[in-house]
């Protein structure tokens, strides 16, 4: 049976109709343009995943507390700030299928929002005194920086083996899933250990959850991101790298040749993916993905059955069989 987030949130779902009301209250602003903005931003809230994943650890970990909702709230502030940041970065000029702030309010606005953002989480922390809460986010939001910096520079030599591809998606992707499964074990009173297992747990979900999302590039769904969009943008992914670790130095030659001065051209792109798919590199990815997936559910075996733990189970399974 595929997994649905509405029944996956159902042991949660009064707090998450209460975390949003806090998380409203939380960006609210007295100067009228900026309360305009977020207000925009919370209306187009994605699935809500990190909220979800705050919530279902504390459950298993020892009960949720008011301070998971600070925690939540933390990791959501964060990581729009840093969206709104990428957008600008990017020059992106839609998000979730919506125009991104940038796009609406141009750079200089868009700067402004995040880094009001990323003020706000880290003074509602402050002022709570939830300092653990914010060195594990805070950690989380440098790893993010650091990946993506990293895969910036991979790009432009285009030489990511499998061991850096895994360091790269570990801090720019892992690395907040696994602080919203610290921050959750941290707020319902969990000791050092716990909170390890869960940052463990949510670091295998996150690699599941980003080589899923590698794949997606590949058109193995019908719906997702546009097809082809990380081999024009130059970035190695998983299917890529192991494809060409199989090819013929000639072949690589050729395929390398294709990304740096092609990747603007559909019929090159296509002739990668051909490549790619034709060399095992997706069937490879997806042992991989797998691999972690398991990994994550052999560490909640440890914990009594509730209905936490199976919803936790269920949103670690959507993870790599959602479709888009």
């Amino acid at each position: 049976m595929k997994p649905d987030l509405k029944q996956i949130q159902s042991p949660i779902a009064t707090e998450m109709e209460e975390f949003e009301k806090k998380f409203r209250d939380f960006m609210k602003s007295k100067v009228k343009l900026l309360d305009h903005i977020t207000n925009y931003i919370v209306r187009r809230k994605g699935k809500q995943m990190r909220p979800m994943f705050v919530f279902l650890t504390a459950g298993v970990s020892g009960g949720i507390t008011e301070s998971s909702y600070r925690g939540a709230a933390l990791i959501e502030l964060l990581h729009t700030a840093t969206l709104v940041h990428d957008d600008v970065v990017d020059d992106a000029n839609y998000r979730r299928g919506f125009f991104s702030v940038n796009a609406l309010w141009k750079n200089k606005i868009a700067v402004l929002v995040g880094d009001y953002l990323l003020s706000r989480g880290l003074l509602l922390s402050v002022d709570n005194g939830d300092f653990d809460l914010l060195r594990i986010v805070s950690h989380a939001v440098r790893e993010m920086s650091e990946g993506e910096l990293l895969q910036i520079a991979k790009a432009r030599k285009l030489d990511i083996t499998e061991e850096v591809y895994y360091k790269i998606i570990r801090q720019k992707t892992a690395s907040l899933i696994a602080s919203c499964c610290a921050v959750g074990a941290s707020t319902s009173g969990a000791g050092t250990d716990l909170i390890e297992k869960m940052r463990d747990f949510g670091e295998k979900v996150g690699m599941a959850f980003q080589i899923k999302d590698d794949l997606f590039d590949y058109g193995e769904d019908e719906i997702g991101k546009p097809l082809g969009i990380d081999i024009k943008e130059k970035k190695m992914t998983l299917p890529l790298i192991y494809a060409l670790n199989n090819a013929s130095w000639l072949e690589k030659k050729k395929i390398i040749y294709l990304i740096r001065n092609k990747n603007e051209d559909k019929k090159a792109v296509n002739e990668v993916i051909d490549f790619v798919k034709k060399s095992g590199g997706l069937e490879y990815a997806t042992e991989v993905m797998n691999r972690y997936f398991e990994e994550a559910l052999d560490l909640l075996k440890s914990f009594p059955e509730s209905a936490y733990k199976s919803s936790l189970e269920g949103l670690v399974r959507y993870t790599i069989e959602r479709k888009k």
